[in-house]
């Protein structure tokens, strides 16, 4: 960190002067509060700037244990920032993106790590390799739920795969018209069969089953099969309806 110009570069509040402070404090009692701080600054709301590309080779060093810090917080901000569609950054830092792949596809096959990790995890997966926007599409996985527009009518709607339910909601179905069991405005979700699915989501899908993550591999294929809409009753397929989201 001290060959970095910190003063010169630039995070979500302004000067990244403060930058090697933080990284500094990690290894004690506080380093939620201190990665919650970094998150703010390097990775703000999923926004990347110059300061986050300089603090690749900081995270590679937290995540080969080289520094403190936890393994798994440094490989996940690292995939964050590298969905930043920089070549030029992608390209110097090759090295430590490579290095970060090594580390994230270890960690994931980790049994101890929850379903959330194991997803944030395959994210950061995606995003070294360059998988496209799966690697921050995915979060709908931890959220359970998309909210997407209807292919046909163009309708907003809530396709939902978790606590709640199983269903496709025309309204908010925590707050509105979905949370009554038996109020109008849901429809059906039909999940994929896992031998029918190909591409990523086949990939996605059998990482989870390996894993031994069948929640995650059992959202994945509501993901990846199909739902009708509430209001003009058109068919879909819920994961192109995310992917036109990212393109």
């Amino acid at each position: 960190m001290t060959t970095i110009n910190w003063s010169g570069l630039t995070h979500a509040y302004g000067s990244a002067e403060n930058i090697p402070d933080l990284f500094a404090r990690l290894g004690g009692t506080e380093d939620d509060a201190v990665w919650q701080e970094l998150w703010g600054s390097l990775c703000h709301q999923g926004s990347v700037y110059d300061a986050s590309w300089a603090a690749m080779p900081v995270l590679v060093d937290i995540a080969l244990g080289r520094a403190p810090g936890g393994p798994v917080h440094a490989v996940t901000m690292a995939g964050l920032i590298a969905t930043d569609p920089d070549e030029d950054s992608r390209e110097r830092y090759a090295d430590e993106i490579s290095q970060l792949l090594d580390v994230a596809r270890r960690l994931r096959a980790d049994p101890t790590q929850d379903a959330h990790t194991f997803v944030y995890l395959q994210m950061a997966v995606l995003a070294f390799e360059d998988g496209g926007i799966w690697a921050e599409a995915l979060e709908g996985v931890n959220s359970e739920e998309y909210d997407l527009a209807c292919p046909e009518c163009e309708e907003s709607m809530f396709v939902a795969f978790g606590s709640y339910g199983v269903f496709t909601s025309a309204g908010d179905y925590v707050t509105g018209t979905g949370r009554e069991p038996d109020t109008e405005g849901r429809t059906e979700l039909i999940p994929a069969a896992p031998e029918g699915l190909h591409g990523i989501g086949a990939r996605l899908h059998g990482e989870a089953v390996e894993s031994g993550r069948t929640e995650v591999a059992t959202a994945l294929t509501y993901v990846f099969g199909k739902a009708t809409c509430p209001s003009c009753e058109a068919v879909f397929t819920v994961s192109e309806e995310v992917e036109k989201q990212w393109v």
